[in-house]
């Protein structure tokens, strides 16, 4: 199993693709094939056929998933686009941090 740097929920800026310079809410990680879906970027039409009698059909937009890779985490602190570093506080918990030289914050 893959190891993806961002969590659901995280804020996220995309770094590259036609969306490039979005930011949002990651909804979904998908781990196995290392792929985010990320809130209002990315948008695809699906064509929906009618399931029941009396539903409707048509164009739907939605999201689509892209790779981990194309997403950077903002730190909650400094709210800039960072790489992610790990250390380990002193009840031995793992914490994700920033990596800007100015602000080292931990998240969560």
């Amino acid at each position: 199993m893959n190891k993806v740097h961002v969590k659901t929920g995280d804020e996220v800026v995309i770094i590259n693709g036609r969306d490039r310079g979005k930011r949002g809410k990651v909804m979904q990680v998908s781990a196995a094939e290392n792929k985010v879906i990320v809130e209002k970027a990315n948008i695809v039409t699906k064509h929906v056929k009618p399931k029941k009698m009396g539903e409707a059909g048509g164009l739907i937009k939605a999201e689509s998933a892209i790779y981990a890779d194309k997403v950077q985490l903002i730190c909650p602190k400094c709210g800039r686009p960072t790489r992610v570093g790990h250390k380990v506080d002193e009840k031995g918990k793992k914490l994700r941090t920033c990596k800007k030289k100015d602000c080292l914050a931990a998240f969560e």
